[in-house]
């Protein structure tokens, strides 16, 4: 490509949420457009009646569906047209089996034209999970559907933002079955991940600190089933003994102190809110969402579809201007 910026697939999300309004901001982002060459996948009539709803400008130029090869020409803000959305029966703020179809079309064709080398990263926007679930859709979110797309065996989803990170150990499953799926193999696995992809982030070793899954840590066996002495703390050894700067695991309640803040770079979390609870609460505008793992760059917005003011022109777009930055800094 002559601008010699990467070109980054960014996917409009469900289109009752507020994917599309997010999306026709990042078009004329000075921030995103200094970064790459956004390229939208999701319908353009939607995104034209987000901005005028929401009153954000619109101008990209429109490529059909149908002729996916022209990608490789595109060179300013696009819009990758994919239809889908019935505009007559269309509501904003309001889910459907139509609207959670199209989100996962969206991402399906971002993730082919990924494979076939026409983009070089995708920032996705927000999905919803009751949206797929009507529509018959069985993956519990992006990052189990990105996995699966790229045959990935080994892969984590980590929350980043320039204050810290989090890695998540298990993702979306019920907390009873995170005891009996943690194993000292995945636990090592995130932060071996976790490790390379945060020294690329931040371009030096980083601190990582390991949360143990008990209160106190487990407090020598008092609580829970020894996680702590038989699945966490030989994962940590394998990290140490690999020359990774690590420690834990540490009580949870008392990881993200300030004073423990500052000197870490990356916690690595047994479960979804042990990490994500923490994450949001002081990250919630500027963190990203990144699935570690792949042959190529993923990013994502760290929250929903925010049903309750779509299309009001209220959404806050710093999450994805974030995330589609740092999609085009890692795919370079």
């Amino acid at each position: 490509m002559s601008s010699g910026k990467p070109r980054i697939a960014i996917t409009m999300g469900d289109p009752a949420g507020v994917g599309p309004e997010l999306c026709c901001q990042l078009l004329s982002n000075p921030a995103v457009l200094e970064a790459c060459v956004p390229v939208v996948f999701g319908n353009v009539h939607i995104l034209r009646m987000a901005a005028e709803r929401c009153g954000h400008s619109f101008d990209a130029q429109t490529i059909d569906a149908t002729r996916a090869e022209s990608l490789l020409d595109v060179q300013t803000p696009a819009v990758f047209n994919m239809g889908g959305t019935d505009i007559e029966n269309f509501q904003p703020g309001v889910i459907s089996k139509a609207t959670g179809a199209d989100s996962f079309a969206f991402i399906q064709a971002a993730i082919d034209a990924a494979q076939a080398g026409q983009v070089a990263g995708v920032a996705t926007g927000p999905i919803n999970k009751a949206a797929w679930k009507m529509a018959g859709i069985n993956f519990p979110g992006h990052t189990e559907l990105f996995a699966e797309r790229f045959e990935t065996e080994e892969f984590c989803m980590m929350m980043t933002s320039p204050a810290f990170s989090c890695s998540l150990v298990t993702t979306h499953i019920g907390y009873h079955e995170v005891p009996q799926t943690l194993t000292v193999d995945l636990i090592h696995e995130v932060i071996q991940l976790t490790h390379s992809s945060l020294e690329r982030i931040v371009g030096r070793k980083p601190k990582l600190v390991v949360l143990g899954l008990n209160p106190h840590a487990g407090e020598d066996g008092l609580f829970g089933n020894h996680e702590e002495e038989k699945l966490i703390t030989p994962a940590i050894e394998r990290a140490v003994a690999a020359g990774i700067n690590i420690e834990g695991p540490i009580p949870p309640d008392t990881g993200f102190l300030p004073w423990r803040r500052e000197q870490t770079d990356g916690y690595i979390c047994m479960y979804h809110d042990q990490g994500l609870i923490p994450f949001k609460a002081f990250n919630f505008d500027s963190g990203v969402n990144i699935t570690l793992g792949l042959p190529m760059v993923r990013t994502s917005v760290d929250h929903g579809t925010a049903l309750d003011i779509a299309w009001q022109g209220k959404a806050d777009v710093s999450s994805f201007i974030s995330a589609v930055k740092l999609a085009a800094s890692l795919s370079g």
